[in-house]
């Protein structure tokens, strides 16, 4: 499903990074967004870990601090930078070490790291700096990866979606993206992430991963995990509550619940200078 639409103020799709109003949306409730969103593959980030020289991660856009906290359980130092200040304390409160600024002005006072993660976080960072930086504070043989989740639900529950999204909110440019996208939209955006990493000339050539799994999600699961989406963040009660109450009836339709394919993809590269 789309998941990223803006406001007609709001910068073009190909420019996320410009819209700073909706990357500083999802911390109006930080709660919510940290018990609804999935946590990712343990085979994901035990790759990263296992293919970075030492425990000390760098997490651009912790959020409340989902995949730091699954790195800290495998055993490494996570330092969060994160540019919501709620999203930040939400984080702190749950253990982890956070930092707000955006990746783009923040400092690192001189401090490396063994691998840098983004996880659904790198499209809001500047393209043209994003990978530099990273490669500024990697240590030699360091690690960036890039990951993120695709999650396209079945057409009877994406197609209510798009159609109550449109009459709720007709002035979003969301009404002009399909109901659902194939993966082959999502891989060609983390193709286009390997691209950059690989235009700084500082990594070695960026390899792309993949990983597959189904989960399945009641209606409440679901409709608790929608208003933490891009699309939904800044609507009114009265727009929110039009949209979930015809996602619940389409999924009330399938009997209650529905299984997902989920496919998390990743873009990651070894810093150049790894000898």
């Amino acid at each position: 499903m789309p998941i990223l639409p803006r406001e007609q103020s709001e910068p073009s799709p190909a420019e996320p990074h410009k819209a700073r109003r909706m990357a500083e949306s999802f911390g109006m409730d930080a709660q919510r967004y940290d018990q609804a969103r999935p946590g990712y593959p343990e085979a994901l980030v035990a790759r990263i870990v296992a293919g970075s020289p030492g425990p000390d991660v760098l997490d651009v856009g912790c959020g409340t601090g989902i995949a730091a906290r699954q790195f800290q359980a495998a055993g490494c130092t996570v330092l969060g930078v994160e540019p919501d200040a709620r999203m930040a304390d939400f984080a702190r409160a749950r253990g982890l070490q956070v930092e707000v600024a955006a990746f783009e002005a923040w400092q690192s006072a001189g401090r490396t790291f063994d691998a840098v993660i983004a996880a659904q976080s790198w499209h809001w960072v500047d393209p043209a700096t994003g990978a530099l930086k990273a490669a500024r504070v990697l240590r030699p043989g360091g690690r960036l990866a890039i990951f993120g989740h695709v999650y396209e639900p079945p057409a009877e529950v994406a197609e209510p979606f798009a159609v109550a999204y449109r009459r709720a909110a007709p002035d979003s440019p969301l009404n002009g993206q399909p109901a659902r996208r194939p993966l082959e939209f999502y891989q060609a955006a983390y193709a286009k992430v390997a691209d950059k990493i690989r235009e700084t000339e500082r990594f070695n050539d960026p390899e792309q991963w993949r990983f597959d799994r189904e989960q399945s999600y009641t209606r409440d699961h679901w409709l608790d995990l929608l208003p933490t989406t891009g699309g939904l963040t800044q609507l009114r009660p009265d727009q929110l509550a039009e949209i979930l109450d015809a996602v619940g009836e389409a999924i009330d339709s399938l009997g209650g619940r529905f299984t997902m394919n989920y496919t998390t993809l990743a873009a990651t590269a070894v810093r150049a200078d790894a000898a």
